[in-house]
């Protein structure tokens, strides 16, 4: 483990932080939003916030594919594991997630509902294969990062020439996120988030690459450094947004050049280029409505698709409204400024979606500890954070 050791050097990573506080000016504050959950838990995990000057400040972004997930498209898949003959297959950290009336996909399992858990769309392909008087439908989320599995799935069960299997998509795209936090005027009921640069997701960059970025780079004058998951990468990416903003400029940087290319990984690009295309609009908890936020499949493909196969339908329903969800997705909230957290919401009875997934930055104040912080202090953190 002396490769991974060695981007987890404490006495280095204070350097770093050291060297955020000679050059942050004083009379600037710095708001930078990390987009991914994985960045939101190495901040946590090891204290990182600690370790910077007051006038930087982090900002929890919308990274976490279940937690974005709307409600309504988790009670039609509910209601569509209650029809007879349907198997839904689903990832583990959605059966938790709440639906309408306290409803989960869980709970539906615990009344009779075929839901089976597994650990990649393989084991959906699978199970459809082995049951063929069942109709398979494999729950389909997540970034640009889950995308290209789904897709080498279908290119499968094409071969096979499976009949039982079809997909529920619910495959999010993170530019068109990006865009809605900076310029939708459809949440102000949320509030707006001063917002000086990014951090740019990990995984899903090795996939699409840095270049979709330049242009909130060029539009915005917002400037994106795309990070590694490691606590050394995301401190380095911080010191990169600092001097990027003290400079002037607003470019793309790549700091995991280890892994991430400006042109990303073309074949993963293909495959899901030949099964997926643009949605006009899909909904995003936090974010409402957003513009070719989200892929569906092409039309020579929509027999694999189980809202089409099956008529399904996406409900209107409403988050609880005691749960800050939404804004702590927004970046307007902290998670614990909701007053469920830490009281009746809890990793063991999760009441939002934040604080069910392992990228959610519920989960992670929670699990690390940091909503025992001192109230002055958080206050102190996150004041400004707000226009």
């Amino acid at each position: 483990m002396k490769y991974i050791d060695e981007y987890r050097d404490g006495k280095l990573a204070k350097n770093i932080a050291r060297q955020i506080a000679h050059e942050a000016r004083p009379e600037i504050s710095y708001h930078f939003m990390e987009f991914c959950g994985g960045h939101t838990h190495a901040i946590s995990r090891y204290g990182l916030e600690d370790l910077l000057p007051d006038n930087v400040r982090m900002i929890h972004g919308p990274g976490c594919p279940v937690c974005v997930l709307p409600i309504g498209r988790i009670d039609a898949a509910i209601a569509l594991a209650m029809r007879p003959g349907i198997t839904l297959c689903t990832y583990g950290d959605l059966m938790r997630v709440p639906g309408s009336r306290g409803a989960s996909l869980l709970k539906a399992k615990a009344g009779g509902a075929d839901i089976r858990m597994v650990y990649s769309t393989l084991d959906a392909l699978r199970i459809a294969e082995a049951e063929p008087d069942r109709e398979v439908v494999f729950f389909a989320i997540g970034f640009e990062t889950t995308t290209p599995p789904t897709a080498l799935a279908l290119r499968a069960a094409v071969k096979k020439d499976l009949k039982n299997f079809s997909i529920f998509c619910n495959h999010v795209l993170t530019p068109a996120a990006i865009q809605n936090i900076l310029e939708s005027p459809d949440v102000r009921k949320l509030g707006t988030v001063k917002i000086d640069g990014f951090i740019g997701p990990a995984h899903v960059s090795t996939v699409i690459g840095t270049e979709p970025y330049d242009f909130f780079a060029e539009e915005f004058q917002k400037p994106v450094v795309v990070a590694g998951f490691e606590p050394l990468d995301v401190i380095q990416a911080i010191l990169m947004l600092v001097r990027q903003i003290n400079e002037g400029r607003h470019e793309v940087e790549n700091q995991y050049i280890r892994a991430v290319t400006a042109q990303g990984n073309l074949k993963a690009q293909a495959e899901v280029a030949e099964f997926f295309e643009l949605r006009d609009s899909f909904e995003w908890r936090g974010l409402g409505e957003v513009p070719y936020g989200a892929l569906r499949l092409r039309p020579q493909y929509s027999h694999f698709d189980a809202e089409k196969r099956f008529s399904m339908e996406t409900p209107k329903a409403h988050d609880n409204p005691a749960c800050e969800c939404g804004a702590i997705l927004r970046g307007v909230k902290h998670p614990a400024d909701c007053k469920l957290f830490g009281t009746v919401c809890t990793p063991d009875n999760p009441m939002g979606s934040c604080m069910v997934s392992s990228e959610g930055a519920c989960a992670a104040h929670w699990t690390y500890g940091r909503f025992r912080e001192h109230a002055k202090s958080r206050n102190r953190k996150i004041e400004g954070a707000v226009a």
